[in-house]
């Protein structure tokens, strides 16, 4: 059976319906079947569609996106309560320890992205792993600044992605590789994308489910939860009925 690959991290500028629809025309070509972009709170619901309606035409499945980037863990409660139900991925960049670790606890979490580049400043370790591996958040990895930054900067990056995805791995927490592509220069094929990983040491059953089965889980689990038929985990309503009366 032929793979089904994901890019959950594809940044077009959503002001420019042209260049979004041209990332998205490249995402289709270079063999993605789902793609997932960052939307603002302040998306409305016939904004999404007009994305949906893109990805519809370029032959991509499309999954609604919020980054959430809170100060406070109070936020970052705040914001889950507020916009859960609203998207279909909830990604939190962190950007400190206490946010980091209270998102890889939170069960409404899919995805916990460290952006900074400063090894001291990214907060991926041990414990948000073993947090994350019962919540079933997923440590998510842009591909963006391997392509784009050079030298010391480069080396020191690859250094942390090497101990964070060894830890991924220790606790079997799922690792989600993505583009974080802004422009459609940055954007590569699943399969070059996930051999870039061999960088930082995943082997390549694990880069590929990065770039597939991972990504592709998270919003096939998401949806059926936010489906109007879901009860609770393995339990669905099949048919609605007036059968069931007094008499």
């Amino acid at each position: 059976m032929r793979r089904a690959f994901a890019d959950l991290h594809l940044m077009p500028d959503l002001s420019s319906v042209e260049q979004t629809r041209q990332m998205f025309l490249k995402a289709s070509a270079l063999g993605y079947r789902l793609i997932a972009t960052p939307l603002p709170t302040s998306f409305s619901e016939n904004h999404i569609q007009r994305l949906r309606g893109i990805s519809q035409e370029t032959a991509l499945d499309f999954a609604s996106r919020l980054d959430l980037k809170p100060k406070t863990p109070k936020e970052l409660l705040y914001h889950l309560r507020k916009f859960r139900r609203k998207f279909e991925i909830i990604a939190v960049i962190c950007e400190s320890k206490t946010v980091a670790r209270q998102a890889a606890k939170d069960h409404r979490v899919d995805l916990l992205n460290f952006p900074a580049l400063d090894p001291h400043k990214r907060f991926f370790d041990k414990a948000e792993a073993e947090l994350a591996s019962k919540s079933l958040a997923a440590l998510e990895i842009d591909i963006k600044p391997l392509i784009t930054l050079k030298g010391s900067s480069k080396i020191r990056l690859l250094s942390a992605l090497r101990r964070e995805a060894s830890i991924a791995k220790d606790f079997h927490m799922p690792i989600v590789i993505s583009s974080g592509a802004t422009t459609e220069l940055l954007m590569r094929k699943p399969l070059e994308i996930a051999a870039l990983t061999s960088l930082f040491d995943l082997d390549r059953s694990m880069a590929v489910d990065a770039v597939s089965k991972n990504p592709l889980a998270i919003v096939k689990r998401n949806r059926e939860k936010l489906s109007p038929n879901f009860i609770a985990p393995g339990i669905r309503l099949i048919r609605r009925g007036s059968d069931c009366h007094e008499s």
